[in-house]
């Protein structure tokens, strides 16, 4: 019977008590097919952050995130908007809002969260989810359930490595 180890469970990516979990993504598709499980997961009011550093595929995740929502639009970098709106498809669904604060990166903590807050982005909540990139440390204070995903790229190869885990009620 055994034919080796028995397989790990597949990561709870939701729980009551706002559990996280780990992924090894080998491919782009890997990439987008995590940011659609933890996409179905998400409702108005929550805030997705996403850190890690320049190609670990954030903006790949967020355009999972979209398709598991049914947004409008094509989900590209918005490095140089600052924030781009997705509409629902489906009436009653949230839109999903995605920001990058890369390009506001060199400005001091103070004006990060001026820019932050110039956004509005908190009056935004009841009818949207919120997703930023380069936004750790910061766009958390946006609402009280936010989830934290960290991508990671694996030295030498296409491989990225994501964590994630619930923080708020």
């Amino acid at each position: 019977m055994g034919e080796g180890p028995p397989r790990p469970a597949a990561p709870r990516l939701r729980s009551p008590r706002g559990e996280g979990g780990t992924a090894t993504l080998e491919r782009v598709e890997d990439t987008v097919a995590l940011g659609s499980r933890l996409g179905r997961d998400l409702r108005a009011g929550d805030v997705v952050v996403l850190s890690g550093p320049l190609g670990a595929g954030k903006t790949v995740l967020a355009k999972g995130i979209a398709a598991a929502m049914d947004v409008d639009g094509p989900v590209t970098s918005p490095s140089y908007v600052l924030a781009r709106v997705h509409p629902p498809r489906r009436s009653g669904a949230p839109a999903m809002i995605h920001v990058d604060m890369y390009r506001l990166l060199d400005q001091g903590r103070a004006d990060l969260l001026g820019e932050l807050d110039s956004l509005d982005l908190d009056t935004d909540l009841d009818d949207a989810v919120v997703v930023v990139e380069w936004g750790e440390g910061l766009a958390e204070r946006l609402s009280e359930r936010h989830l934290d995903v960290r991508l990671e790229r694996v030295s030498q190869s296409d491989v990225r490595i994501a964590t994630w885990e619930w923080g708020g009620p």
